[in-house]
Protein backbone atom coordinates (compact mmCIF):
# COMPACT_ATOMS: atom_id res chain seq x y z
CA UNK A 1 0.00 0.00 0.00
CA UNK A 2 1.20 3.60 -1.11
CA UNK A 3 2.34 5.90 2.27
CA UNK A 4 0.48 8.53 3.26
CA UNK A 5 2.47 11.71 1.92
CA UNK A 6 2.46 14.24 5.23
CA UNK A 7 1.73 17.33 5.22
CA UNK A 8 2.22 19.47 8.18
CA UNK A 9 -0.15 22.65 8.76
CA UNK A 10 1.39 25.64 11.27
CA UNK A 11 -0.01 27.65 13.55
CA UNK A 12 0.00 30.48 10.76
CA UNK A 13 -2.54 27.89 8.93
CA UNK A 14 0.92 27.46 5.99
CA UNK A 15 0.36 23.42 4.60
CA UNK A 16 3.54 22.51 4.42
CA UNK A 17 4.16 19.21 2.08
CA UNK A 18 6.82 17.51 3.99
CA UNK A 19 7.80 14.68 0.59
CA UNK A 20 8.33 17.97 -1.69
CA UNK A 21 9.45 20.19 1.18
CA UNK A 22 7.38 23.12 0.15
CA UNK A 23 4.08 24.94 1.34
CA UNK A 24 1.21 23.91 -0.37
CA UNK A 25 -2.34 25.49 -0.84
CA UNK A 26 -6.06 23.86 -0.31
CA UNK A 27 -6.47 23.94 -4.43
CA UNK A 28 -3.26 21.94 -4.48
CA UNK A 29 -3.78 19.47 -2.22
CA UNK A 30 -7.47 18.77 -3.46
CA UNK A 31 -4.88 18.49 -6.95
CA UNK A 32 -3.15 15.77 -4.88
CA UNK A 33 -6.40 13.96 -3.88
CA UNK A 34 -7.87 13.48 -7.38
CA UNK A 35 -4.26 12.60 -8.88
CA UNK A 36 -4.96 9.61 -6.64
CA UNK A 37 -2.40 10.59 -4.04
CA UNK A 38 -2.73 9.65 -0.61
CA UNK A 39 -2.52 12.59 2.00
CA UNK A 40 -2.43 13.01 5.95
CA UNK A 41 -2.46 16.40 7.44
CA UNK A 42 -0.74 16.82 10.54
CA UNK A 43 -1.19 19.97 13.58
CA UNK A 44 2.67 20.24 13.63
CA UNK A 45 2.22 21.66 17.32
CA UNK A 46 -0.14 19.24 18.50
CA UNK A 47 0.77 16.22 16.43
CA UNK A 48 -2.68 15.66 15.67
CA UNK A 49 -3.74 13.90 12.91
CA UNK A 50 -6.35 17.09 11.23
CA UNK A 51 -7.16 15.43 7.87
CA UNK A 52 -10.59 14.96 7.97
CA UNK A 53 -11.01 18.88 9.03
CA UNK A 54 -8.68 19.78 6.13
CA UNK A 55 -10.59 18.19 3.82
CA UNK A 56 -13.88 19.28 5.26
CA UNK A 57 -12.33 23.21 4.49
CA UNK A 58 -11.25 22.06 1.17
CA UNK A 59 -15.11 21.21 0.30
CA UNK A 60 -16.21 24.13 2.16
CA UNK A 61 -13.81 26.74 -0.04
CA UNK A 62 -15.03 24.64 -3.35
CA UNK A 63 -18.23 25.25 -2.44
CA UNK A 64 -17.89 29.04 -1.84
CA UNK A 65 -15.93 28.97 -5.07
CA UNK A 66 -18.44 27.33 -6.90
CA UNK A 67 -20.84 28.62 -9.83
CA UNK A 68 -24.05 26.78 -8.58
CA UNK A 69 -24.84 26.98 -4.74
CA UNK A 70 -26.51 24.49 -3.38
CA UNK A 71 -30.27 25.34 -1.94
CA UNK A 72 -31.39 26.87 1.13
CA UNK A 73 -33.76 24.45 1.99
CA UNK A 74 -30.93 21.32 1.09
CA UNK A 75 -28.49 23.48 3.77
CA UNK A 76 -31.42 23.60 6.55
CA UNK A 77 -32.59 19.99 6.09
CA UNK A 78 -28.86 18.54 7.01
CA UNK A 79 -28.47 21.03 9.63
CA UNK A 80 -32.15 19.59 11.20
CA UNK A 81 -30.65 15.83 10.32
CA UNK A 82 -28.91 13.90 12.96
CA UNK A 83 -26.27 15.21 14.58
CA UNK A 84 -26.36 18.47 12.06
CA UNK A 85 -23.37 17.63 10.31
CA UNK A 86 -23.47 16.86 6.23
CA UNK A 87 -21.75 13.27 6.93
CA UNK A 88 -24.17 12.46 9.42
CA UNK A 89 -27.04 13.45 6.69
CA UNK A 90 -25.54 11.46 3.88
CA UNK A 91 -24.71 8.58 6.17
CA UNK A 92 -28.97 8.32 7.43
CA UNK A 93 -30.16 8.78 4.11
CA UNK A 94 -27.49 6.86 1.94
CA UNK A 95 -26.63 3.85 4.52
CA UNK A 96 -26.82 0.96 1.43
CA UNK A 97 -25.47 3.34 -1.32
CA UNK A 98 -22.13 4.01 0.94
CA UNK A 99 -21.49 0.80 2.29
CA UNK A 100 -21.75 -0.62 -1.18
CA UNK A 101 -18.92 2.49 -1.98
CA UNK A 102 -16.86 1.37 0.64
CA UNK A 103 -16.89 -2.19 -0.14
CA UNK A 104 -15.66 -1.46 -3.52
CA UNK A 105 -12.94 1.00 -2.13
CA UNK A 106 -11.74 -1.44 0.10
CA UNK A 107 -11.87 -4.31 -2.61
CA UNK A 108 -10.04 -1.98 -5.16
CA UNK A 109 -7.57 -1.63 -2.61
CA UNK A 110 -7.12 -5.27 -1.94
CA UNK A 111 -6.74 -5.56 -5.18
CA UNK A 112 -4.18 -3.06 -5.60
CA UNK A 113 -2.03 -4.44 -3.09
CA UNK A 114 -2.34 -7.93 -4.19
CA UNK A 115 -1.06 -7.28 -7.50
CA UNK A 116 2.04 -5.73 -5.89
CA UNK A 117 2.76 -8.98 -3.92
CA UNK A 118 1.62 -11.07 -6.75
CA UNK A 119 4.18 -9.64 -9.28
CA UNK A 120 7.25 -12.14 -10.19
CA UNK A 121 10.31 -11.68 -8.37
CA UNK A 122 13.37 -11.00 -9.89
CA UNK A 123 15.97 -13.44 -8.73
CA UNK A 124 19.93 -12.71 -9.39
Amino acid sequence: MKEAKVIKRYQNRKLYDTHESSYVTLDEISKMIRNGEEIRVIDNKTKNDITAATLTQLLYESERKAKTQPSVNLLKAIIRSGDGSFSGFIAERMKAELSAIEAEAASQQAASSATVSNAPSINQ
